[in-house]
């Protein structure tokens, strides 16, 4: 039985400068990244790589016209190895990018194409939430089905995850917000899961540990304060992702999905809203299991008592970014019961991580409560 595995080299500068002379940046390297980073970072080194903007192919969370359309553009370009920076979106593009004779995306979600990788990966966030960078897993909106595929397959694993804290410095309090939520979710979600062993557990204790104590910190003294801490966030985060990587996820981001699909709700803003309220149901069918460990560590972490873990969560969470009820994003009462069917059936590969299994009604009942 497989227990850990981590294939992708991390490293870490103060500086892109800095990797991009460590690392030989040249004409052979295909760089997805977005204007707004490339100015600042990489427009003054003149680097000779081939440059695609994401933002020029549409915005929001990645799809299959968007990818389709980059490929198309970079037909006939040679490069060896593909360069991530960027959030989310950017990373799964990316991750689709370095598999051999790819034409349509959707060939790939549907392994209609043998998965095989063609050229090196190397990656570099630029939020402290996804974790993708050591993940083998990349997820779309797959616009000519009408849904949202993941593919998960270690012909896309980063070969290089680069850290580098001034990448975030320029993130907005509420995408730096949603995104660290999001981290601190895989971690705790990784935790419980029943595919967790003594090695994930570990990177799951210390990203939470980490995370907690950043968000006390900026829930004391102000939004500025993560300034401070952005190196800690990136290698939080980071450590999550090896967390989920091995362990997965579960319910959380299962009952999230429509949220994104439907409403185009951001990823980490998605999965706040059910944080809590899914752990509550969790806690309330099994409270003497790895749950009864988590919400320690939690409690630990907030000086609170154990019993209080949940409503002290919400309240510190809230602190740093507003939980809505799901009716602001458009939801509608008659939705809930089919939101939660179709959960049922199209999220078992979240679902089987769940640490303790959810009925249709029960998934229906967490909607309703968060409606």
């Amino acid at each position: 039985m497989q227990l850990f595995k981590l294939k992708t080299t991390v490293h870490s500068f103060d500086h892109f400068g800095e990797f991009a002379k460590a690392f030989e940046l040249g004409a052979n390297d295909l760089v997805i990244t977005q204007s707004f980073l490339y100015e600042p970072f990489m427009k003054a080194l003149n680097l000779p790589c081939v440059f695609i903007m994401q933002e020029k192919y549409g915005m929001g969370e990645p799809s299959d016209e968007m990818m389709n359309a980059m490929l198309h553009d970079l037909k006939g370009k040679e490069y060896n190895r593909v360069i991530a920076i960027g959030g989310g979106t950017v990373i799964d593009i990316s991750k689709l990018f370095v598999l051999k004779d790819l034409e349509n995306v959707v060939d790939a979600f549907e392994r209609k194409l043998p998965l095989i990788k063609s050229k090196e990966l190397i990656i570099l966030p630029t939020t402290c939430g996804t974790g993708s960078e050591v993940t083998n897993i990349s997820i779309a909106e797959i616009k000519s089905k009408h849904t949202k595929m993941g593919l998960a397959d270690d012909a896309i694993v980063a070969d290089h995850a680069v850290l580098i804290p001034e990448l975030i410095a320029g993130l907005p309090m509420r995408f730096f917000a949603a995104s660290a939520i999001d981290a601190l979710i895989h971690a705790v979600e990784a935790y419980v899961s029943p595919k967790s062993n003594e090695y994930t557990r570990m990177f799951s204790r210390e990203a939470i540990v980490m995370i907690m104590n950043v968000f006390s910190a900026i829930a004391a003294r102000g939004a500025e304060e993560r300034l401070k801490y952005l190196r800690e966030m990136a290698v939080a985060s980071n450590m999550a992702g090896v967390a989920f990587g091995n362990a997965g996820v579960g319910a959380v981001h299962a009952l999230s999905y429509p949220l994104g699909g439907n409403y185009h709700v951001p990823h980490g803003e998605s999965n706040y809203q059910f944080f809590t309220e899914v752990f509550k149901k969790y806690f309330a069918k099994n409270p003497k299991g790895l749950i009864q460990e988590v919400n320690g560590i939690l409690a630990d972490s907030m000086g609170c008592p154990v019993r209080d873990v949940y409503e002290e969560l919400d309240n510190l969470l809230g602190a740093l970014m507003e939980k809505k009820p799901l009716r602001a994003y458009g939801m509608k009462e008659e939705e809930v019961r089919g939101f939660a069917e179709n959960v049922l059936v199209t999220q078992q590969r979240l679902l089987q991580n769940n640490y303790v299994p959810l009925s249709v009604d029960e998934i229906e009942e967490i909607y309703r409560n968060l409606y």
